[in-house]
C-alpha cells in the first residue's frame, strides 16, 4: 500500500527507528549525498530480487 508522509514523521519514523529508507538515486549520487540509514536501491534495478534484502516487518520509505 502505498501512503505520502510529511517530512515531521518521516521524522519521527527515522528516530522511532521503525522505517526502512530507500534511496533510489544512481550509485555515484547516493555516494553524494543520502538521508543517514538509507539503502540504496538504483531504481532501474529496483525488482522483486532486489527487494528481498528488506525487511517485510517494516514500513518502507522510497526516496
Amino acid at each position: 500500500m502505498v501512503t505520502n508522509i510529511d517530512r515531521s514523521a518521516l521524522l519521527e519514523l527515522i528516530d522511532a527507528e521503525e522505517v526502512q529508507i530507500v534511496d533510489v538515486l544512481p550509485g555515484a549520487e547516493y555516494l553524494d549525498g543520502h538521508l543517514p540509514g538509507a539503502l540504496n536501491i538504483p531504481l532501474k534495478t529496483l525488482d522483486e530480487n532486489t527487494a528481498q534484502v528488506l525487511d517485510r516487518g517494516k514500513p518502507v520509505v522510497v526516496y
